[in-house]
């Protein structure tokens, strides 16, 4: 049997049954319908379920998990608090699900403005597909270790798909970033514990759409200390291929960029193109002194309040 995109799954739901009788409602008032053979087991609370998800409004896809990385789920108890997590507990591995939402109870329920692209009268539709349900946190935590594997390499093979499709010659780093030289440099080189001033343009790949860029205008280059671990892998990585002076291109499979967290483009696992200059290359800045005092003793001095740290 030929297999449905979740996407397509969520459409042919909501096409065929447009009226909320045909639908079952929570006790918050969520609107819901599960397709199931019952032939598993209903998930207990506590265990964890493993699935895809496409969520949408009106025509426009705002997230789907296909093609990527699962969710993971810890079910509890079903809460009235308007919410997917409501249904949660009804499902069965292998089981399909659309979750109605309205914009306008939404909005009434939780307070604030909606977000532009959604109308008071819209729907927001959640489609599930349940893959798994595991009772454990260590058997969710391997599967999600073996996802993991799987998604780093859909990310390798994305970016060399673009670099083969688009003639680009670019060198594989040992960590994995994709680094094209287009001119090395003469001064200093990018090394650990040295500070790099960069200008750069990132782009989303395999788009290209341009998502920030310092290489215009008046503006400061970025500078951070190699090594540091206060910028992203890719950069730590790839920018050592040059001195000062030099310019070149990056291509970073998500793993070495932001990973699980929403990128530039407001998604997970997002792989990333910057093209970089180098504007400078220095001995990193000394760290402000530390005090030598000796640390007080409990009773024998009164506890001086200390300053807050913001992070």
């Amino acid at each position: 049997m030929k297999k449905i995109p979740l996407f397509v799954f969520v459409s042919m739901i909501l096409l065929g049954s447009c009226t909320s009788q045909e639908y079952k409602k929570t006790k918050s008032g969520i609107l819901y319908k599960i397709i199931s053979d019952k032939k598993n087991p209903v998930v207990k609370k506590g265990e964890f379920i493993k699935v895809h998800f496409v969520q949408k409004v009106r025509d426009s896809v705002l997230y789907s998990s296909e093609g990527g990385m699962p969710v993971y789920i810890q079910v509890d108890s079903a809460r009235p608090v308007y919410s997917p997590t409501e249904v949660f507990p009804l499902l069965r591995k292998g089981d399909s699900a659309v979750v109605v939402e309205l914009a306008d109870t939404l909005q009434k329920r939780f307070g604030g403005q909606l977000p532009p692209f959604i109308h008071k009268k819209d729907k927001l539709t959640i489609a599930f597909k349940v893959l798994d349900i595991f009772p454990t946190l260590e058997d969710k935590t391997a599967d999600n270790e073996k996802e993991l594997t799987a998604e780093k390499q859909r990310e390798i093979n994305e970016v060399e798909s673009y670099l083969t499709k688009n003639n680009i010659k670019a060198e594989k780093t040992e960590k994995g970033t994709y680094v094209v030289v287009q001119s090395e440099g003469d001064g200093p080189k990018v090394d650990s514990g040295k500070q790099v001033a960069v200008r750069y343009t990132g782009k989303l790949l395999p788009s290209g759409k341009e998502f920030e860029s310092n290489m215009k205008g008046p503006g400061d280059p970025l500078k951070f200390v190699v090594g540091a671990g206060s910028i992203i892998q890719g950069w730590d990585d790839g920018l050592r291929k040059f001195k000062k002076g030099g310019k070149g291109t990056l291509y970073i499979p998500a793993y070495l960029a932001y990973n699980q967290q929403p990128g530039p483009g407001h998604k997970p696992f997002e792989n990333l193109i910057f093209e970089v200059e180098i504007a400078d290359v220095t001995d990193a800045p000394k760290a402000p002194a530390q005090s030598m005092m000796p640390p007080q003793v409990q009773g024998q001095m009164p506890t001086r309040p200390q300053p807050q740290q913001h992070k």
